[in-house]
């Protein structure tokens, strides 16, 4: 069995993103291109050789092959042992569970997430650090830059390793592993939640839920879970088998991409609970009957009822949100007395934070909530904590919102996507909006008087690094606040997002459509940032 050294050039646009590098699936296909991303990897880490690294993905198309280059590749360049999936499968919560139960050196998580997949769809390779969370930014800036100057590549000559059989194997002095996908994380699961109590919620015969893997990676995760070890029968996941083309949907677990669980659970005989999970199974939707409920209050809940739950019945150390996440979770933080820490969009940010023991939860308004338990978000980990706390309270996931409304206040909101706009559009508009900050505070803006207007920066608590130009960010006197970003997710163009939030107190006025009750800051975010204008859209792509 012989190493190769291959000679390659670089690449100019291996640039990772908040969650790795995203491409198309026919851009990763490129000759060296993949190859290059990984050694440029290996080549940005220190002291790895002989150390233990975790490999899996989401089961999108290109999977596969990707697992077997980097086998090669790690087996190449001096690693000791490697875990994979069974299938090449892993969601990114059960690589950090893994990681972090076997205290490997890192791991590499294939998946473009909430991106469609298939021949035609996207691909994405990131690398998680030893804590199991993603790599942070000084990292993915050192593999970054040796993307721009690598010159050879290393790979092992060796067939493929079977990855639908467990056990191990070898490829040269590198022990190959293939790992049942699930066990790990289902036991890490049972030693936070009272599953017997759970289990007697949806065995009663009064109770029925739901749960929408779309074709992804969650299918295997749920089965085991909820129909097996919480009895809630088979009939409980739906879209439960993996598919390269995730059955040729869109594995966004929202309320347009999702609309098949949606149109059951706002339909006739609706079930109790309904939830979806996306293409990596790190994002979650939570729906009632006839109910939605935003990721934002989604949060804010969880922390309000922690204690309900084995796992968290100690209290919690602090909590901690992305910037353009609704200030709910702020409130409840603030009457219980623990700190709030808000910081730029990307889960990175939030390793720091969990390892040095300031926060418990975190969560984005992207759909993705977690805690401590790995150190990434984690769609069924947010299923599982939702339905111990309904167990234990007994109530419909509507009451549960409305009370939690009664107690702290509705904070509406809502984001607005456009996607696949014309990248020059996007950041000239985004240039514009910076170059208007400096003078709008203090204006009247329609109904609306300006309080601040920047461009969000965050200092790491823990580390004292800095990001800059996270997000521009317009508060209004009232609690309102106006957020406009370009997401580092897609793959072609620019996705702009906006974010419209206002605070409303009153129980009487908690009723309306959020659309309606954002009507003002919707239309002056037109205005003050000329959307229809720059990018020709007259509405967005996606509401949340």
């Amino acid at each position: 069995m012989s190493i190769n050294t291959v000679y390659t050039q670089p690449f100019s646009d291996q640039k990772p993103g908040t969650s790795g590098l995203r491409k198309q699936v026919t851009v990763f296909q490129q000759f060296h291109y993949l190859e290059n991303f990984i050694q440029s990897i290996f080549d940005s880490l220190d002291n790895y050789q002989g150390q233990t690294l975790v490999v899996g993905g989401d089961g999108r198309f290109y999977n596969r092959h990707a697992i077997q280059v980097i086998l090669k590749m790690a087996a190449a360049n001096g690693f000791g042992k490697v875990l994979v999936g069974q299938n090449g499968i892993l969601s990114t919560p059960a690589v950090s569970c893994v990681i972090r139960q076997n205290k490997a050196y890192g791991g590499i998580v294939l998946s473009a997430s909430h991106n469609p997949g298939g021949p035609d769809g996207d691909f994405g390779i990131k690398y998680n650090i030893g804590n199991g969370g993603p790599a942070p930014e000084k990292v993915t800036e050192a593999i970054y830059a040796r993307s721009k100057e690598i010159d050879v590549y290393r790979i092992t000559e060796a067939d493929d390793v079977n990855l639908d059989q467990l056990g191990t194997s070898q490829l040269g002095e590198m022990t190959v592993e293939v790992i049942d996908s699930v066990q790990d994380y289902a036991q890490l699961m049972e030693s936070l939640f009272d599953f017997d109590r759970i289990r007697q919620l949806l065995t009663s015969g009064g109770f029925s839920l739901i749960v929408d893997s779309m074709h992804a990676v969650t299918g295997p995760y749920a089965h085991a879970l909820f129909a097996d070890r919480l009895g809630a029968g088979a009939d409980s996941v739906m879209n439960g088998k993996p598919l390269e083309d995730f059955g040729g949907g869109h594995p966004d677990p929202n309320l347009v991409y999702a609309h098949e669980l949606v149109e059951q659970l706002f339909g006739d005989n609706a079930p109790n609970f309904g939830a979806a999970s996306d293409g990596d199974g790190d994002r979650n939707m939570i729906l009632g009957q006839r109910f939605f409920v935003t990721p934002s209050d989604s949060l804010a809940i969880l922390t309000a009822n922690a204690k309900l739950v084995p796992g968290y019945q100690n209290g919690l150390a602090g909590v901690a949100r992305s910037m353009p996440t609704s200030q709910a979770v702020d409130r409840v933080a603030a009457k219980l007395g623990f700190d709030c820490y808000e910081t730029p969009t990307g889960w990175k940010f939030f390793g720091n934070l969990l390892d040095a023991d300031k926060a418990t939860l975190c969560g984005e308004e992207s759909f993705g909530t977690g805690s401590n338990h790995v150190r990434e978000k984690d769609g069924l980990w947010a299923v599982l904590f939702w339905l111990n706390i309904l167990a234990v309270r007994q109530q419909s996931v509507e009451s549960i919102v409305k009370e939690h409304w009664q107690e702290y206040g509705r904070n509406y909101y809502s984001r607005h996507d456009y996607e696949a706009v014309d990248s020059e559009k996007a950041n000239t508009l985004m240039a514009n909006l910076r170059g208007k900050l400096a003078k709008l505070k203090g204006q009247k803006l329609g109904q609306y008087e300006v309080d601040y207007a920047d461009d969000f920066s965050y200092t790491d608590p823990v580390d004292g690094s800095v990001s800059q130009k996270q997000g521009v960010r317009i508060g209004f006197t009232d609690g309102s606040r106006i957020v406009f970003r370009l997401s580092g997710t897609g793959t072609q163009g620019a996705t702009l997002r906006v974010y419209l939030e206002s605070y409303e107190p009153d129980v009487s006025k908690q009723g309306l459509d959020p659309q309606d009750a954002l009507a003002p800051l919707i239309t002056l975010a037109d205005e003050v940032a000329q959307i229809r204008t720059l990018t020709g859209r007259d509405e967005p792509t996606v509401i949340t």
